[in-house]
């Protein structure tokens, strides 16, 4: 009997460029201090984009917080990235966003914990996260918390990773 479900865990969903090329469930047999993970895999070797298992909610308990998303991800065989992701929607547009990109996750990892952190402007909208996997391979996900963190702890995306002022504007170094 396979110890994986074959539908996405109650409240989350499968999304992404090419959903259809990945699978998600719960997994029963890879554990993490004894619960079920919930694992988003690779279903071709050529999968011609992303696959994510999310979730999406009102923003309204974290508006004008900042919020930080952790999960334990394992990964196995992930010739391309993946990573944990979050964004912040006013309405249509997005306002803040983080998707690991440039900490990604490559390879096989063992459970490992990883972090993104966002603020939540007062007037948000919503609030979409989960793990995301590009390209082939299979990724596990656990012990997935959304909370409330003070302004000591820094943000990882959205806007203040940009400078504050314009930076080498004559090529000097």
């Amino acid at each position: 009997a396979s110890r994986q479900t074959d539908h996405a865990p109650s409240g989350w969903f499968l999304a992404g460029s090419k959903p259809a090329n990945y699978r998600t469930g719960v997994d029963t047999q890879v554990l993490r201090e004894g619960l079920p993970s919930a694992y988003l895999a690779s279903t071709v070797q050529d999968t011609g984009g992303f696959g994510t298992l999310m979730q999406s909610i009102q923003a309204t308990e974290y508006a004008g917080k900042r919020i930080r998303l952790r999960a334990w991800v394992r990964s196995e065989n992930v010739t391309d990235w993946a990573g944990l992701w979050m964004r912040v929607d006013k309405g249509s547009a997005s306002v803040g966003f983080d998707n690991m990109q440039q900490r990604a996750i490559h390879g096989s990892q063992p459970w490992m914990t990883y972090d993104v952190v966002l603020d939540v402007p007062a007037d948000a909208t919503g609030i979409s996260f989960g793990t995301l996997l590009s390209g082939p391979g299979q990724v596990w996900l656990s012990a997935v918390k959304l909370e409330v963190v003070g302004q000591d702890v820094a943000t990882t995306g959205g806007h203040e990773s940009l400078p504050t002022t314009p930076v080498n504007l004559d090529f000097q170094r």
